[in-house]
């Protein structure tokens, strides 16, 4: 049926990756865990918080975001 508002969603499936980090990482996200349950009263795991924070890190990388709008943009040019 072409022609809805809606797009056709993307793919929504989990990659679990495994991760090496150094202690001092570690201890950090652990601490930011401590300060997120502190403010929001939410007890959360830093495996939780981490994809939200990775997220926003891609997404305040201005240049990373150049890089992937152009990428983008010669993909629908060539396909």
């Amino acid at each position: 049926m072409a022609g809805l508002k809606l797009a056709k969603l993307p793919d929504r499936t989990s990659v679990k990756m495994t991760i090496s980090l150094t202690p001092e990482l570690h201890s950090a996200l652990r601490s930011y865990a401590g300060a997120y349950r502190e403010v929001y009263q939410s007890d959360e795991k830093v495996e939780t918080l981490l994809p939200a924070m990775l997220e926003l890190f891609l997404a305040s990388d201005k240049h990373f975001a150049k890089s992937c709008k152009a990428e983008n943009g010669a993909r629908k040019e060539g396909g």
